[in-house]
């Protein structure tokens, strides 16, 4: 059951528009859930009390309804938290982790870092419960999407090569791709900003075929006779195939693999040796196992019947805190691409997203990055370049168990 998530917030409404969200609630049928809602202004994320609900049906549909929440008007509402100390902030953040580690909701590594300086580089819990092994600080997590930061990177490298241009068609350079309509209309910069209608690759049929699926090409020759869900260019649609295209198109037009592409012109030149998107019938050493609820409050399990054979353009690698602070050094020193082209990749085009990266906030409290969500999986990198801070956290559960940690520290961080 998918439902609509209104939020009116408080004060001039002329000013301060209400904000839709959809939410899936399919796992917590015929249970109580608590309802959490957050907005981002200029002073950053704000959580948001919730006092007042109620279901609405949409149109005949049995399994649509709408949920309209009203903040309450107490002090609550409209709370910023106080911007703590660096300092205080960081201490906080230790004490949350070890918190939500005893209680069995967060395993994995958190890195903060500013000006180039690493402030705090720990992790907690098991990266193996079978054998008991710990996760480190050198533990490599699976990171889902957050691989199409790689992907939009490599892409912008062969546009200022010239080699590709934003406003290509993909079938400029994918000449036999099945479905003309896609072919013609569809275009990297498209892709880049999820806005091409090109679809997901998740459902029945990445199910049915799950194992079979090794190459850029195996997903194109599976999905690719699809036509569009809707013009290109008309919203914003988050797309996992659309990466697994940039990959494709990466592909043709260098001659090589995508991963030695991205290795060679990405890894490599940020100095990133932990990372990769081998085949999970390799032994990666330091590699977590992820494990998943099978449901709410249910028990941990291994996620090795949901994962890929291997990560692809849009998602499936691994990779540690410490290279993904490389990572986002190596953006700032112009080693991967120009600033002007990193600054366009970092602006909000559809969405508050930009060329595969998120977008957050204003001002000092700009920020841009990529989360990766997915059984037994979470990471989450947020970089502000007006601050200087990098925070990363990597998690081998079920999301948000990361992200909810990179929340936590960015509400509190000091924004001078």
């Amino acid at each position: 059951m998918l439902v609509n998530v209104f939020h009116t917030s408080p004060g001039d409404p002329a000013r301060r528009q209400p904000t839709e969200a959809r939410v899936d609630v399919s796992a917590w049928a015929g249970q109580t859930v608590r309802l959490r809602l957050a907005t981002t202004d200029n002073q950053g994320p704000l959580r948001v009390g919730v006092d007042n609900i109620r279901f609405q049906r949409i149109g005949d549909a049995d399994d649509r309804v709408e949920l309209l929440a009203t903040p309450r008007p107490s002090s609550t509402v409209g709370l910023v938290l106080h911007r703590l100390s660096q300092a205080q902030a960081l201490a906080a953040l230790s004490e949350h982790a070890v918190e939500r580690a005893r209680a069995g909701e967060f395993a994995g590594a958190v890195l903060v870092a500013r000006h180039g300086k690493v402030l705090l580089k720990d992790a907690w819990g098991r990266a193996d419960r079978k054998t008991g092994k710990p996760n480190t600080p050198a533990t490599r997590f699976r990171i889902g999407s957050m691989n199409k930061m790689f992907t939009a990177i490599a892409t912008l490298q062969l546009v200022e090569a010239h080699k590709l241009a934003l406003d290509d068609p993909i079938g400029k350079h994918l000449l036999d791709y099945p479905n003309k309509e896609v072919a013609a209309k569809v275009t990297v910069r498209h892709l880049l900003t999820h806005t091409g209608g090109t679809g997901d690759i998740f459902g029945p049929e990445f199910e049915e075929h799950r194992l079979q699926l090794r190459e850029h090409r195996d997903y194109l020759k599976l999905y690719g006779r699809r036509g569009l869900t809707q013009a290109p260019g008309a919203r914003f649609e988050y797309s996992n195939y659309g990466f697994v295209l940039l990959g494709a198109l990466i592909e043709q037009v260098t001659g090589g693999s995508y991963d030695d592409y991205v290795r060679d012109h990405v890894f490599r030149r940020a100095g990133m040796g932990s990372t990769g998107a081998l085949p999970e019938s390799v032994v990666v050493p330091d590699r977590a196992v992820g494990y998943q609820r099978t449901s709410p409050g249910g028990g941990w399990v291994p996620n090795t019947n949901t994962l890929p054979w291997r990560g692809t353009a849009a998602g499936g690698g691994y990779s540690t805190v410490g290279d993904l602070l490389r990572f986002a050094q190596a953006l700032n020193s112009e080693r991967l691409i120009s600033k002007a082209t990193l600054a366009e990749a970092t602006r909000p085009h559809q969405q508050q997203y930009g060329y595969g990266f998120g977008v957050q906030g204003q001002g000092r409290l700009r920020s841009y990055g990529h989360g990766g969500r997915a059984p037994g999986m979470n990471g989450e990198l947020r970089v502000f370049p007006e601050l200087g801070y990098v925070v990363v956290g990597l998690s081998n559960l079920d999301p948000p168990a990361a992200s909810e940690l990179v929340e936590f520290f960015t509400l509190r961080m000091p924004d001078q």
